[in-house]
């Protein structure tokens, strides 16, 4: 067993008789390696990719989260995949040093709130539980914070756009997935709704996988991104 192995060991707190395994320790360095190293949440599939075959990765990953769970850093699921995040009881030392974003509009958090309990869900979808307008600078606004996508077109006449998250917004309000959004319960027991609330307010329950299309949706085309502007057409060659 080399030093490396030793000293990831004894930090896990290993206090098993039992001899331990160097190849998992070997592994568990190699994850941490490569979530480190990583912009992005990384997926297990990336790592099944990269580590022995031999390896089991919800081990791996189930270690590393125990070697970080009182460090100053935690390993965290966001969405499919895994990120190394400042522990919560410290997030206070970093707020001084970032960058002041814009605040989002009343209309457009609540077209926000709406995409996330809702998705997929499209802009006159939006108008009808929010009995008013969505202005298209507002939705520009969504997916500019990269927080909200265009998905996917309802197969209704017309195709509009559904909307939904990304998994920047499960990273931003630090939600591991879209199931994790409060309920109705929760929202009012943080006292973000009123006790007395309107008798037609429905909070959902979220949906438990909003990358699956439904039956009443189907995903974009590369002709749909061209027509979007999400997309450069191609050029055919003489």
């Amino acid at each position: 067993m080399d030093q490396n192995a030793g000293k990831v060991i004894a930090f896990l707190g290993q206090t098993s008789s039992k001899s331990p395994d160097p190849d998992l320790f070997g592994a568990i360095r190699m994850a941490e390696a490569l979530i480190f190293a990583s912009s992005e949440p990384v997926s297990a599939r990336y790592l099944m990719d990269r580590l022995p075959a031999d390896v089991d990765i919800a081990t791996v990953l189930t270690e590393l989260q125990k070697l970080y769970s009182s460090r100053g850093v935690n390993l965290i699921r966001v969405g499919e995949g895994w990120a190394f995040r400042t522990a919560s009881d410290l997030s206070f030392l970093l707020a001084r040093d970032q960058i002041q974003q814009k605040k989002l509009s009343r209309a457009a958090l609540e077209v926000l709130a709406i995409i996330a309990y809702h998705q997929p869900v499209t802009r006159a979808e939006m108008e009808d539980i929010r009995g008013v307008e969505t202005a298209k600078g507002t939705l520009d606004a969504l997916l500019e914070t990269g927080w909200v996508r265009m998905r996917g077109r309802r197969k209704t006449p017309g195709r509009p756009v559904t909307y939904g998250t990304t998994e920047a917004f499960l990273d931003h309000f630090g939600l591991g997935e879209i199931r994790d959004l409060p309920g109705m319960d929760e929202l009012r027991g943080a006292g973000l709704l009123s006790a007395r609330l309107p008798a037609n307010l429905h909070i959902p329950q979220p949906p438990a996988d909003p990358g699956i299309y439904g039956e009443d949706e189907e995903p974009l085309t590369d002709l749909d991104l061209e027509e979007l502007g999400l997309l450069t057409p191609k050029v055919e060659d003489d």
